[in-house]
């Protein structure tokens, strides 16, 4: 049995699965995102509890909203900003009394949906997570590329690329401390944010897409932006690495006419004669990140 955990800033999730990733049983609980020994309490409980009802022990892996720094072996980057400064993946393996896996959420929803989701089989797959922000995550060969600095796959801290002059005018300010990331223009956040700014009005991104399909005019030229933004930055991703299939989750995942206009949007900037990525909605959409937590330990030899 593997047991994934989703540690998010409003909810933990825990997912048992069978041998064929099966689902076995699933819970969640309120993250008690302000009291860091509750948290590592609360991820106790669950699995262990997990554990008690189905009478089986098994391998646990946990999806962050951050990483572990290499250089200190401390949490970072993280939304829940409890976490930083600590040795999550220590303190719950003392909790837990055995090795826990660690790895981001992002890179957890590319995982699942590279093993048996929307990407199963594809060599290489990059999934992208578009809703508040903008996370994202590499899969080779059924491998999560983390990189030197564990920053493999950060697609929305990268600059918008081949901007118009007005787009670098007018380059929201990101929280990292820099302007014009892609997060704060292809997010579900910057998509109203960038209506907001060409009409006054605050509208939420979904209301904005549906308008977009009935014809509204400002919708319609505010989606036509996304389109364009979203699609050169997946075109740099595919001049990078050139992968064999991008998924998309999150909230801008369910705007269906994404999945027909992004590709077309893309070719003129991929450095190719032609551009086929397929670019696929995520199959288990918010049950990505937790699954794909129980598979950091492999399929096979799930202690290899």
């Amino acid at each position: 049995m593997r047991i994934g955990v989703d540690l998010g800033g409003t909810k933990i999730e825990v997912l048992a699965l069978g041998d064929r990733g099966e689902e076995l049983l699933r819970r969640r609980v309120p993250t008690p995102r302000h009291d860091y020994g509750a948290i590592i309490a609360a991820i106790a409980a669950l699995v262990t509890g997990v554990e008690a009802d189905l009478g089986v022990t098994g391998t646990v892996g946990v999806g962050i909203p951050g990483s572990i720094s290499p250089a200190t072996g401390l949490v970072k980057n993280a939304n829940t900003t409890v976490l930083i400064g600590h040795p999550l993946d220590r303190d719950l393996a003392s909790a837990l009394g055995r090795e826990v896996r660690l790895e981001n959420d992002a890179n957890c929803f590319a995982l699942s949906e590279a093993v048996d989701g929307a990407a199963a089989g594809a060599g290489i797959v990059f999934g992208l997570i578009i809703g508040t922000g903008a996370g994202s995550g590499i899969v080779i060969d059924g491998k999560v590329l983390r990189g030197r600095h564990l920053i493999g796959g950060e697609f929305g801290h990268n600059p918008l690329p081949w901007p118009s002059v007005a787009e670098v005018e007018e380059a929201p300010a990101c929280y990292c401390g820099q302007r014009g990331c892609l997060e704060t223009w292809v997010s579900g956040t910057g998509f109203a944010d960038d209506y907001r700014r060409a009409t006054g009005l605050s509208v939420a991104s979904p209301d904005i897409a549906a308008a977009a399909a009935s014809g509204d005019p400002a919708s319609r030229a505010a989606y036509q932006r996304y389109v364009s933004r979203l699609a050169r930055g997946l075109a740099q991703v595919v001049n990078l690495i050139d992968p064999d299939v991008i998924v998309v989750g999150g909230g801008m995942s369910n705007v269906a006419s994404l999945y027909d206009d992004l590709a077309p949007a893309m070719r003129p900037y991929v450095f190719s004669d032609s551009c086929t990525t397929p670019i696929v909605k995520a199959r288990y959409g918010d049950s990505s990140g937790v699954r794909g937590a129980a598979w950091l330990w492999p399929p096979g030899n799930p202690v290899a």
